[in-house]
């Protein structure tokens, strides 16, 4: 099943997505995702709505540093030396498909980073890997947009990708855990510059140092996950510097495409 959160000629709300392209029907679901979906019997087809970010969440979760091309490519050290590290994007980053992710003057090397999202179904604290999908609603795709100058220059991350838009989730949330293969699943980023387009990111998630469920258990045992929650689960190498003008999409199959603007702020 997707879950989807769309704006309507009535109001935003939340959906199931079913079908595909513009004709996909987005049928209207009370209250939220965290429960077995009751439709309310509107519906509108995809192409006459606007997808929103399919979850506003209370904190954004992320590794850093967990495929090791990625390391190699960005910190010019070797994964053995600089492993896997926590970080959080605040929620004012977030935004959908579709909308500019706008980058400010001060921040001057701005870089894209396609990533595997997961979004969380339930509290939880101390999950232990093996139990992860107990905890989990489902699969979505974010851009972890950061500014590697602001990045290097204060030391932590904060700043550098937790700057407003710099959080594209979408386009929906994917709840089937078995249709996907987290264990090879490719990941690609393309970006469009001047008119030309090129895949810059072309990777998988085999790549990973932490799987998905030794991620999870690493946040856990520090902090409580809430629903709607989003976990970031590292960005494979590929990255590259994005100007206003541009267009960004990521493609993760069986979750689809999530694709945004540059502006400058």
């Amino acid at each position: 099943m997707r879950f989807g959160r769309i704006a309507t000629p009535e109001g935003m709300a939340f959906c199931v997505v079913e079908g595909e392209g513009d004709d996909a029907l987005c049928r209207q679901i009370e209250g939220t995702p965290f429960t077995e979906p009751k439709f309310t019997g509107k519906e509108w087809k995809l192409g006459d709505v606007r997808l929103l970010a399919p979850m506003l969440p209370s904190k954004i979760v992320a590794i850093g540093r967990n495929y090791a091309d990625h390391v190699a490519e960005v910190f010019q050290k070797s994964a053995e030396h600089l492993p896997p590290t926590l970080f959080l994007k605040p929620p004012t980053a977030v935004i959908g498909p579709g909308a500019a992710i706008k980058i400010p003057d001060f921040a001057t090397k701005v870089e894209f980073e396609g990533e595997l999202a997961l979004v969380i179904g339930k509290p939880c604290k101390n999950v232990k890997a093996e139990d992860w999908k107990q905890v989990v609603l489902g699969f979505t795709i974010i851009n972890d947009v950061s500014s590697r100058d602001l990045q290097f220059a204060d030391g932590q991350w904060a700043r550098a990708k937790g700057i407003d838009t710099f959080a594209p989730v979408g386009p929906w949330i994917e709840t089937d855990l078995e249709s996907i293969d987290t264990s090879n699943l490719p990941i690609k980023a393309h970006l469009t510059h001047e008119g030309k387009t090129e895949t810059k990111q072309d990777s998988n998630s085999n790549q990973m140092i932490m799987n998905l469920g030794e991620i999870i258990e690493f946040i856990t045992a520090s902090m409580t996950l809430l629903p709607g929650d989003i976990i970031c689960t590292g960005s494979p190498a590929g990255t590259a510097a994005m100007f206003p003008g541009d267009f960004i999409e990521i493609e993760i199959p069986g979750i689809g495409k999530l694709g945004n603007p540059v502006e400058r702020a």
